[in-house]
């Protein structure tokens, strides 16, 4: 779930639409003048909402009434992103009922502190006026479960489990219990635990049967897992819950993504006209289009489809949705007009073959012609990379595709004329350093410095680590000495004068959980996703699971995941992986512009996946200069 307006919609639900304490405003509220808080239909109808509320404002209301009206033009103005209007209404509320303590004050602590996280990203304010909220009024579900939303942002997952179970715990009825369900699902989502999120989905459907919502949600776990036929069985049944009302567009754009990653497109054709016959400014219905045109061969309705995409204005509630989708239309753009073939996509099947698989195609090494590469070298200056993959693991199952990959790549670097391009198979801790420690020297007289890693990396304690092939892992202090610091190789690169880049196809499933758990004596290495039902981790889980966590950079500096925290980067079919297939593919692209050539590789694992992988990219670079892999 992104920040923004589509967990604004999300928390409208769960703090107006679903507790009591938090409905007591709207209920006792004046109806007639259309001052509320709840669903809204349109742009127009909140704008309705706002004015209605400012006449009783404006006018000579008791104190009472004249606090429901702050409260839910506060809200509004929330909902129509208008921050700075909505903080003046909360707090002026806020003051008015302080000496209350009662929940009318927590209602109003509850919104300042969802203004703080949505409007301003401030995540420590917010937790710490949610704590007020909940030390006022210790038993309103409300306060934790925005403040879980927060943890979860923050990436606090333990606390935002803690806060969620609970609001579990106090919550009295069905509708309530089913909200929080609901809530705890999108946790386990985030951590990459689907079995947990797909339980507590279709514990929330059970409770409350008839909200589309749960049924989407469910739907994109079972996507998530591979199960495409589940998946379209819940998205069937959100869009009939849906009856035309509001959310049915996204409903619509969602299994036509189901049904285009199956290479049924006249279907999905289907949904992606019925999302825009609800909502005609509904860029991600256009984006959809575009996309099922260019994968059946139709490029030049594609481009209009993407010309049109970035033409629409947003919606209200959907920026981060329609800001996702005006990215990939740019990104679709460029490479359409830069006049080389694109890729072909398989269809996926509707059950995985496994969790952790996925139909590949075999790819070609790209290159360019001499002249390309030499005007190329003038514009960006001398480009240097070190390629590494580790498939022959000593002490777990070896890992087929990182050998090949990194071979794939790294002749792809010199077909493009990379100026040194140093590959290494199969790296012992010593080998990697060692090579890290020369690459260093090379990078501190280039402009460009590239790595790439294909193979296993793991998170312990918040710090990220490649895995040698000679590790043996048995508890997590063993990674200091065995396994090799994300920051040492950001280290080697620190020097390069313009670009310093990383790419890790490194987010697969920690293998070293079973050989922790045969040494009991020791810290284990457990899976990330291991959080007990109350929050929290015994004293055994250290944070070493699913892959890689979040990276922070700084400077000209990208790094480039294979699949984001949370996800696992599935290793494919064929001889080389989803990402590595995506990587050599666009590379070669001529005029792409660096950011929207990493946007199509994240699109395009995203195609070959069926939405399973997302790449994710950390970073951004300076504006005075753009950065090609090829120039024109």
């Amino acid at each position: 779930m992104g920040k923004a307006a589509v967990q604004a919609a999300l928390v409208v639900a769960l703090v107006c639409g679903s507790f009591a304490t938090s409905r007591s405003l709207a209920q006792t509220g004046n109806a007639q003048s259309g001052c509320r808080t709840g669903p809204y239909a349109n742009t127009a109808a909140l704008e309705d909402r706002i004015a209605a509320c400012t006449l009783i404002i404006e006018g000579r209301a008791q104190p009472a009434k004249l606090a429901q009206a702050l409260f839910a033009r506060g809200v509004a103005y929330l909902d129509n992103r208008q921050c700075d209007a909505a903080i003046a209404d909360l707090e002026r509320g806020r003051d008015m009922v302080a000496s209350k303590k009662d929940g009318t004050h927590n209602n109003f602590l509850i919104w300042l502190g969802f203004y703080w996280q949505y409007c301003k990203g401030d995540y420590e304010r917010a937790i710490v006026v949610l704590g007020d909220a909940t030390r006022i009024f210790p038993r309103d579900p409300s306060a934790y479960n925005v403040r879980s939303q927060v943890y979860t942002e923050k990436g606090n997952y333990v606390q935002a489990l803690a806060d969620i179970n609970r609001a579990i715990g106090l919550v009295n009825n069905d509708q309530n219990r089913a909200s929080t369900h609901n809530g705890r699902a999108g946790i386990y989502k985030k951590v990459g635990d689907y079995d947990k999120a797909l339980a507590d989905y279709s514990v929330a459907i059970r409770l409350m049967p008839k909200n589309p919502k749960y049924h989407a949600n469910r739907g994109e776990i079972h996507r998530l897992t591979g199960n495409l036929e589940r998946a379209l069985a819940d998205q069937d049944r959100a869009i009939v819950l849906y009856e035309g009302g509001p959310g049915v567009a996204l409903g619509f754009v969602l299994r036509g993504e189901t049904l285009r990653y199956m290479g049924d497109y006249d279907r999905a054709l289907s949904d992606f006209n019925a999302a825009i016959r609800s909502e005609p400014g509904y860029a991600p219905a256009y984006v959809g289009r575009g996309l099922t045109f260019e994968r059946s061969g139709d490029f030049e309705r594609a481009k209009s489809e993407f010309r049109m995409a970035l033409q629409v204005s947003e919606n209200v509630g959907r920026s981060d949705i329609s800001k996702a989708a005006r990215d990939t239309a740019e990104a679709r753009l460029a490479a359409l007009s830069s006049g080389v073939e694109q890729p072909k996509f398989l269809p996926v099947p509707p059950r995985a073959a496994s969790v952790n698989s996925v139909p590949t195609p075999q790819v070609t090494t790209p290159a360019v012609a001499p002249a390309v590469a030499r005007a190329t070298a003038a514009k960006q200056g001398r480009r240097i990379a070190l390629v590494i993959g580790n498939s022959a693991y000593k002490s777990v199952p070896v890992l087929e595709n990182p050998r090949r990959d990194a071979e794939k790549v790294a002749a792809a670097l010199r077909g493009i004329g990379f100026d040194s391009v140093t590959l290494m198979t199969d790296a012992t801790r010593e080998k990697a350093i060692e090579a890290l420690r020369s690459f260093a020297a090379s990078a501190d007289k280039t402009d460009w410095a590239m790595v790439y890693y294909a193979g296993h990396g793991i998170e312990v304690n918040g710090v990220n680590y490649l895995v040698p092939v000679d590790a043996r892992l048995a508890s997590d202090r063993d990674v200091l000495f065995e396994a090799v610091p994300l920051d040492q190789v950001m280290g080697a690169i620190d020097g390069a004068r313009k670009l310093k880049l990383v790419m890790l196809d490194a987010c697969r499933d920690n293998p070293f959980a079973g050989a922790a758990a045969a040494n009991p004596s020791a810290p284990a290495l457990v899976q990330a996703s291991a959080v007990a039902e109350d929050g929290t981790r015994s004293a055994r889980t250290r944070s070493a699971g699913r892959g890689l966590g979040e990276v922070k950079v700084s400077g000209a500096s990208l790094v480039v995941y294979a699949a984001k925290h949370g996800q696992t980067a599935l290793d494919g079919e064929g001889e080389n992986s989803p990402f590595a297939v995506a990587v050599v593919q666009r590379m070669a692209t001529p005029g792409v512009e660096i950011n929207k050539l990493f946007r199509l590789v994240r699109d395009d694992v995203m195609e070959a996946t069926a939405g399973r992988q997302e790449p994710y990219t950390y970073g951004s670079l300076p504006g005075r200069e753009d950065f090609f892999f090829v120039t024109r």
